[in-house]
């Protein structure tokens, strides 16, 4: 069977139409009942594509939940954040009950909003990533559904959408506050993973690697551990206080100072050892860090 190409949905209403729900009653936002929405047709039997945000709670199916790396925090729901034009692969046949929140970017472009929805880091997580609720934490989230729902179903006038905003902004502030707390729930799990991935810091200097393959990256980190790139730099902030890049950088800069003080390679020996490309990357990075240039490290120690 020949695979079908990804489908690229554009508006609200085109999706609603696709999953046979009613009209939206807004053009720019829409609240639908997962229950309610019909996965099992032809067109969405392969991975798509939104031009808008989604946002989805689910706390019960039958079938596969999509998300969940084998431990969760509690039973009662999850949240999962999909950012415009990402690839949302569909599971067909699965019955999901919860609600499903849709908005377009237009809705918040004029708002500071607009400008500050990059920081929640969550919209950039892998589906196995997803937030979990406690039974309290579950309450805030339906009851701010509700307040989104009896608004859309209000008479549009000109504060509604200033009221939608609103409500926007702090489902997605609790969100975050929500995260942040399962990062600490997780603690145990956590540190496992900030092990390896300090042990796989580790051994891609240990193995040469930087020689063939230049600095390591944060996209390398991740895929060694099995997380989106923006999940382990959030979780690793939680734990140590800096993110994947920091750690990255902390690192090079410890096995720069073991070749300075133990080895004669020149600065540019080392630079290259270390996967840069130019020595003065290196020495510039070297210095921001440690306020002493290569050499002038070297020297101390002479």
């Amino acid at each position: 069977m020949e695979k079908k190409p990804p489908l690229r949905i554009s508006s609200i209403s085109e999706l609603h139409a696709l999953l046979q729900l009613p009209k939206p009653v807004h053009p720019l936002i829409s609240l639908a009942d997962n229950s309610k929405i019909n996965t099992n047709i032809e067109r969405l039997d392969r991975p798509f594509f939104l031009n808008f945000y989604k946002i989805s709670y689910k706390f019960s199916t039958t079938g596969r939940m999509g998300y969940g790396q084998g431990y969760y925090d509690f039973n009662e729901g999850g949240m999962l954040f999909t950012a415009p034009n990402q690839l949302i692969a569909t599971d067909n046949g699965a019955e999901y009950y919860g609600y499903t929140l849709l908005f377009h970017p237009d809705l918040i472009r004029n708002y500071p909003l607009g400008r500050t929805i990059k920081k929640y880091g969550f919209f950039s997580y892998d589906t196995n990533e997803a937030l979990h609720l406690s039974e309290k934490e579950k309450k805030v989230i339906l009851g701010l559904f509700e307040s989104i729902n009896d608004e859309l179903n209000t008479s549009i006038d000109e504060i509604s959408q200033d009221v939608l905003v609103s409500y926007l902004e702090v489902l997605l502030n609790y969100s975050n506050r929500f995260y942040k707390r399962q990062f600490i729930t997780r603690k145990v799990t956590n540190n496992d993973l900030l092990a390896k991935t300090e042990q796989a810091l580790e051994s891609y200097f240990t193995d040469e690697k930087s020689l063939t393959g230049g600095l390591p990256s944060v996209e390398y980190l991740a895929g060694q551990v099995n997380l989106s790139p923006r999940y382990l730099s959030d979780m690793l902030r939680s734990l140590t206080g800096q993110n994947t890049q920091q750690l990255i950088h902390e690192k090079l800069i410890e096995k720069a100072k073991e070749k300075l003080s133990s080895t004669s390679l020149s600065v540019s020996e080392i630079a290259y050892e270390l996967g840069f490309e130019h020595p003065q990357s290196f020495s510039k990075l070297f210095k921001t860090k440690t306020s002493q240039s290569p050499l002038e490290f070297r020297h101390s120690f002479n």
